[in-house]
């Protein structure tokens, strides 16, 4: 039995639950108040970030992209023995697929977190969500008293928000994205399409459903908003979080060796919908702007330090502010200033190896990545990669 150490007021921590359900593994969900935390979550990881997963055989997994690694490299080796082990993998197997699934991984995980904490905390959601943050501090209390020690654990986290870049000048440029950019074209799409690339979910699902779930769907405010513009993507969270119709029907057709078809399964021919197009050169408008300068910030922070005897061993979380523009190409754009966060080298790298694995050439997927304006950015010098020593950021 695995455990879930997190909470249902956390972003990432929907991202995994719905993983773990999807893929039929056996856990029990722990919330994490500050005593797990002081005795669990930081003794164990080495860090103060939830979700974490334990495994039967005491390994304690920390951040959501390792954890799908994890379980997905344990489902690639027990392939040939479960079948239905198969039929439940989240990594498509064909280039552009795989890339593009990993590039809406990276869009829900670090983009989607802007319009994610702006309508959480400039919102009419409270007292609900001092309520939520209650459960950390005080899980058994009435909910006055819930909210009450809430919402100064919540203030800590409001303290994030202009960080993200999220300030009066660029609230109404991020609404007016959100709205008529993100929901409507993922509102079109999941009106004709289940998941993102076919009949079952792909690791760009997962990190859609972080913050389009614990956010942007359970917080009061938001959800009617997803209610009322973008129902198909509404239906598609619950799908994310209730998989069992999905399993039923991988089971019986993975049974049924006459009828192969019905086995849900992405996309034949390495098809990418096109409404994920519009998604797709909205994050090459955007986000990689501001990936391409972090890389080149994390650099320029290395050689600054390099010769300082005092400098970390561990990357810090975050090296200084850039710039960045968001808005809809439509009605204009907005600059504002946020902070760098060295966390999205790691994020990029994923997508580049992606890339970088795909045998040469590809003409598919070269004209997808021009049609998208990615050709520049899959490009781009990884010249100081980052990894993991324990759970924290240090230079390969």
């Amino acid at each position: 039995m695995y455990i879930l150490y997190g909470s249902e007021v956390s972003l990432y921590t929907g991202k995994i639950r719905a993983y773990l359900k999807y893929k039929q593994l056996p856990f029990t969900e722990v919330l994490s108040t500050i005593s797990v935390y002081k005795k669990i979550i930081r003794p164990k990881t080495g860090v103060a970030f939830i979700p974490v997963v334990k495994t039967p055989s005491g390994e304690y997994l920390q951040d959501t992209a390792r954890i799908i690694d994890y379980f997905e490299a344990q489902a690639q080796a027990n392939t040939q023995a479960d079948t239905n082990t198969n039929n439940l993998s989240v990594v498509p197997n064909t280039p552009a697929q795989h890339l593009v699934s990993e590039l809406f991984a990276l869009w829900g995980d670090e983009w989607l977190v802007i319009p994610a904490m702006h309508y959480r905390w400039n919102k009419d959601n409270f007292p609900f969500i001092y309520e939520e943050f209650g459960q950390v501090v005080t899980p058994k209390a009435p909910k006055f008293i819930k909210a009450y020690f809430g919402k100064k654990l919540a203030k800590k986290f409001q303290g994030f928000v202009p960080l993200l870049g999220i300030t009066e000048k660029s609230i109404p440029y991020i609404e007016d994205w959100y709205e008529n950019t993100v929901l409507h074209y993922l509102n079109e799409h999941f009106a004709t399409h289940k998941y993102l690339l076919g009949d079952k979910p792909c690791t760009g699902d997962f990190g859609l459903l972080g913050p389009l779930y614990a956010h942007l769907y359970r917080d009061p405010a938001p959800k009617r908003l997803m209610d009322k513009i973008a129902p198909n993507v509404a239906a598609w969270v619950k799908r994310m979080n209730n998989p069992n119709t999905a399993h039923q029907a991988s089971t019986s057709a993975s049974n049924d060796i006459n009828n192969p078809a019905s086995t849900p399964a992405f996309l034949a021919n390495d098809e990418i919908p096109a409404a994920l197009l519009p998604l797709l050169k909205d994050m090459f408008t955007q986000q990689w702007p501001v990936l391409k300068n972090t890389s080149e910030a994390l650099t320029d922070w290395r050689e600054k330090d390099a010769s300082n005897e005092n400098t970390p061993h561990f990357i810090p979380r975050t090296i200084g502010q850039h710039s960045f523009k968001i808005g809809r190409s439509e009605t204009g754009n907005v600059d504002e200033q946020r902070f760098v966060s060295s966390f999205h080298q790691y994020k990029l790298q994923r997508v580049l190896d992606v890339f970088n694995s795909i045998e040469k050439p590809n003409p598919y997927v070269m004209s997808l990545l021009e049609e998208v304006g990615g050709v520049e950015y899959m490009q781009l010098d990884e010249k100081d990669r980052v990894t993991f020593e324990g759970n924290r950021l240090v230079f390969e």
